[in-house]
Order: C-alpha cells, then sequence, then structure tokens
C-alpha cells in the first residue's frame, strides 16, 4: 500500500469482529509505532496490550469510574449500568492503552514528548490499515481519570494518550472528506 493511499484512506473503524487477532500482526503494530519522530530519541511511550481477560482491567477501571457517579443507583440498576461500562472494553479483540513516558531530561519539553507519543498512535493506526485491520483511537474524560491512571499501574509523570480498539472489520467506512489543504496554508515568502 502506498503511503499518502493509506494516509486518505485510513478510517476510525469502531465495529470489529471478535475474531482474535494474531499476536504477530499486534508486534507489528507496536515495532511501527516505536519509530515515530521524537525530540532527543528519548522514545517517550510505553504499551499495555489487553487481549482475552486481560481487558478486564480496563472494563474494571470503567466501572470504577461510572461508579463514582452513580451514587443514586442502587441494586439491579446500578449492576446492569456497571457492567454496560465494563463491556466497553470488550468492543475489540484487542486494546492497546499507549502511555507517555516522558523523559526527565532538562532538554526535553513536556509537549514535544506527547507529541512524539500521539505520532506513535498514528504509525499505530496507519500500520492497522496497512494490515487489513480495524481500529479506532478512543480519548475522552474516562481515559484522564486517576482511577484509570492507577489501573494501568501508571508514574505521576506518565499519561494515558490513547485506547486504541484494534480487531477485524465488520463494516465498509464510509469515504473520507477534508477541506482543500490550500484553505489551510498560510505561505510566508520574501
Amino acid at each position: 500500500m502506498l503511503l499518502e493511499e493509506a494516509i486518505r484512506n485510513r478510517r476510525s473503524i469502531g465495529k470489529v469482529k471478535p475474531d482474535p487477532v494474531e499476536r504477530a500482526l499486534i508486534e507489528q503494530l507496536i515495532e511501527a509505532a516505536t519509530w515515530a519522530p521524537n525530540h532527543h530519541g528519548t522514545e517517550p511511550w510505553k504499551f499495555i496490550v489487553m487481549a482475552g481477560d486481560g481487558r478486564q482491567t480496563l472494563g474494571e477501571a470503567y466501572a470504577s469510574i461510572a461508579a463514582g457517579s452513580l451514587q443514586d443507583m442502587e441494586g439491579k440498576a446500578l449492576e446492569d449500568r456497571l457492567d454496560k461500562e465494563r463491556a466497553k472494553a470488550l468492543r475489540a479483540p484487542v486494546v492497546i492503552a499507549v502511555v507517555c513516558t516522558p523523559s526527565d531530561s532538562p532538554r526535553v519539553t513536556a509537549i514535544e514528548e506527547l507529541a512524539a507519543a500521539h505520532t506513535a498512535v498514528q504509525n499505530l493506526l496507519l500500520t492497522a490499515h496497512a494490515l487489513g485491520l480495524g481500529a479506532v483511537w478512543r480519548s475522552g474524560d474516562p481515559m484522564y481519570h486517576p482511577l484509570m491512571h492507577d489501573a494501568f499501574g501508571l508514574s505521576e509523570s506518565e499519561k494515558l494518550v490513547a485506547l486504541v480498539y484494534i480487531g477485524y472489520p465488520d463494516l465498509v467506512p464510509p469515504a473520507g472528506k477534508r477541506q482543500a489543504a490550500a484553505s489551510k496554508t498560510v505561505w510566508l515568502e520574501g
């Protein structure tokens, strides 16, 4: 697949089949992610791969976070809601938590470490597309919650930057649309 084709045709695939994804394919995705550009060669990323029952860590974190806002619910209604939260981790056969693990070097700027980790996610997504896998980069408030941070045993300086759900596509994504690059470009020339 040509790079430009992969960039233009990759789409977030939120609906995937429950079929297991071969470990070798997941290893390819992570290997591609580690080739992302990063200032000072810090490689500020870590990948937590959850498959099978390993996704329960994520599901329990979702349930714990939701429970904090459900004090007015009880009994079966509460359990049903918590089960729904746990099920979020089961939307794909593999979920990769991507963590920014910033360097403590005084030469390093924190925002550049985050940018590098986000670039690693993009490499992972493009490689998933090239391999025929469906993937979606999920985030949202629960991802940034301290209980999610604790569920993955992250240090104080580490930040969760993506939950990438991966599987074999169970839909044909619509064609993408973008505004013309010229409408987003300013040229400063002498």
